[in-house]
């Protein structure tokens, strides 16, 4: 077990925003999974200088540093397709937060690239780590649903940073995805009044036994970050999910994920399986974005 753990994986973290500090963290502390990373330092647009002891680099230095083995990409959303591109580029591991890029077709050239470079290509879902997600799926598992929906409200997010809602609140769609299997597009409509900064985004889609599901996305200034849902099955109806506790290390939980597929201790059909998933919501976020637009 020591020649193991004494394989350590350089990190640089890209983004010292939330995420990125909570990153910083995980890899400060004695975990299982941290000991096979060495964090070397962090890149900002901002000048920090340093932060708790690590120091900042620049980004250039990241990429060509051969100790530099692995980035964790936490910066907005628009830039990540240009940072993931780059550090596939120089040879590196790639943990990138959700969305990884803002059109399918990019992450599927992305995709393409890492298995070209022989590197991991990591998307983070911490959403599907929380407690709430692994209540649903134990109430979801071999239920007839007849009819859902999702409602996402939450304050103003700007839209050039983290692009369309459909791309923004990817998260939802995820769980959809994750608790019902593939869904098709039906319509979609959005509403927006940029002088009151609100917006609200309404997606009905369907499973492939035709069952519908709407899926809301609401944000303005007096909007507080809430879920509300509501499923209907043929045994029952499960409306909003009970506080089943507190969310604890769900950014941890993700880094272990991807060591495992650092280390080749993944499988490859759960591999597989994940990446048909991310493929699939990027490609309806984009389906819903065209027609939200008026694009066909």
């Amino acid at each position: 077990m020591n020649t193991e753990t004494e394989r350590k994986f350089g990190v640089v973290v890209v983004g010292v925003g939330r995420a990125g500090s909570v990153r910083i963290r995980d890899l400060q502390n004695p975990h299982p999974s941290s000991a096979f990373l060495n964090l070397i330092g962090f890149v900002s647009r901002r000048e920090l200088g340093s932060i708790d002891g690590i120091q900042q680099i620049s980004l250039e230095d990241a990429l060509s540093s051969q100790e530099v083995e692995v980035a964790y990409i936490c910066s907005e959303s628009s830039s990540h397709e240009d940072y993931i591109r780059q550090f596939l580029n120089a040879g590196k591991h790639v943990l990138v937060e959700y969305p990884m890029t803002l059109s399918s077709t990019a992450a599927q050239e992305l995709w393409h690239l890492a298995e070209q470079k022989g590197k991991v290509l990591h998307e983070e879902h911490v959403e599907l780590l929380m407690e709430e997600f692994a209540f649903l799926k134990k109430e979801v598992v071999g239920k007839d649903l007849l009819k859902g929906s999702l409602l996402f409200t939450a304050g103003p997010l700007e839209e050039e940073r983290f692009g369309f809602p459909a791309f923004s609140g990817i998260s939802r769609l995820t769980w959809l995805v994750s608790l019902f299997g593939e869904l098709s597009l039906v319509s979609a409509a959005l509403e927006q009044r940029k002088e009151d900064q609100y917006m609200k985004m309404t997606v009905c889609l369907e499973t492939e036994n035709k069952r519908p599901l709407t899926w809301i996305e609401e944000k303005g200034p007096q909007l507080k970050r809430n879920r509300y849902l509501s499923f209907h099955f043929k045994s029952g109806a499960l409306e909003n999910v009970p506080n089943v506790g507190v969310n604890k290390n769900i950014f941890l939980k993700d880094q272990n994920i991807f060591v495992q597929k650092l280390l080749g201790q993944f499988s490859e059909k759960e591999a597989a399986a994940e990446k048909k998933r991310i493929l699939h919501c990027l490609a309806l976020a984009e389906e819903i974005q065209k027609s939200c637009c008026g694009e066909k």
